[in-house]
C-alpha cells in the first residue's frame, strides 16, 4: 500500500466530523482494499481503536481486506429484481464469468422499477435479460 497516498486521503478528511466512512470509501477506491496497515493508520488519525475501525470494515460488504484484480459486476439480488427474474439469470452470468470476472451480489442499486439491474464500475445497466447480462460479463 502506498503510504504517501494513504496519508493524502487521511489528510483530506482531517478535522471533518463523521470522517470514518468517507475515509474508508476513499481508501477502498484508491487501493482496492482496506488492509491492516490502513486500518491502523485510520484508527490513529481518528483516535479510535483498531478494533473499532476493523468492526466497521468487516461489517460493510463494500470494504475488503485484500484487493481483487478481477473486474466486478454487481448484480442486484434484492426483492424487486428477484420479482423481475434476476435469479434465472445468475447461472448464465456465473458461467460466463468463470474465474475471470467477479459477480458480486448486492441488495438494491436503486432502480427497482427497471430491474434486473447490474453495475459495472460507475455504469448501471437496467432491464437485463440473460443475453444482455452475459454480454456485460463478457465485455467486463
Amino acid at each position: 500500500m502506498d503510504t504517501d497516498r494513504l496519508h493524502e486521503i487521511l489528510a483530506a478528511h482531517a478535522g471533518c466530523k463523521g470522517a470514518l466512512l468517507p475515509i474508508l470509501h476513499d481508501i477502498q477506491h484508491a487501493f482496492g482494499c482496506i488492509d491492516a496497515v490502513a486500518e491502523a493508520a485510520v484508527a490513529k488519525v481518528l483516535n479510535l481503536s483498531r478494533a473499532e475501525v476493523h468492526g466497521v470494515v468487516s461489517f460493510y460488504h463494500d470494504f475488503t481486506p485484500e484487493a481483487d484484480p478481477r473486474p466486478c459486476i454487481e448484480l442486484c439480488r434484492a426483492e424487486a429484481c428477484q420479482a423481475r427474474g434476476v435469479e434465472a439469470l445468475v447461472p448464465a452470468a456465473t458461467a460466463a464469468a468463470g474465474e475471470r470476472v467477479r459477480i458480486k451480489p448486492v441488495y438494491c442499486l436503486g432502480l427497482c422499477s427497471v430491474g434486473p439491474v447490474a453495475r459495472h464500475g460507475e455504469l448501471l445497466h437496467a432491464r437485463l435479460d440473460e443475453a444482455a447480462l452475459v454480454k456485460l460479463v463478457q465485455t467486463a
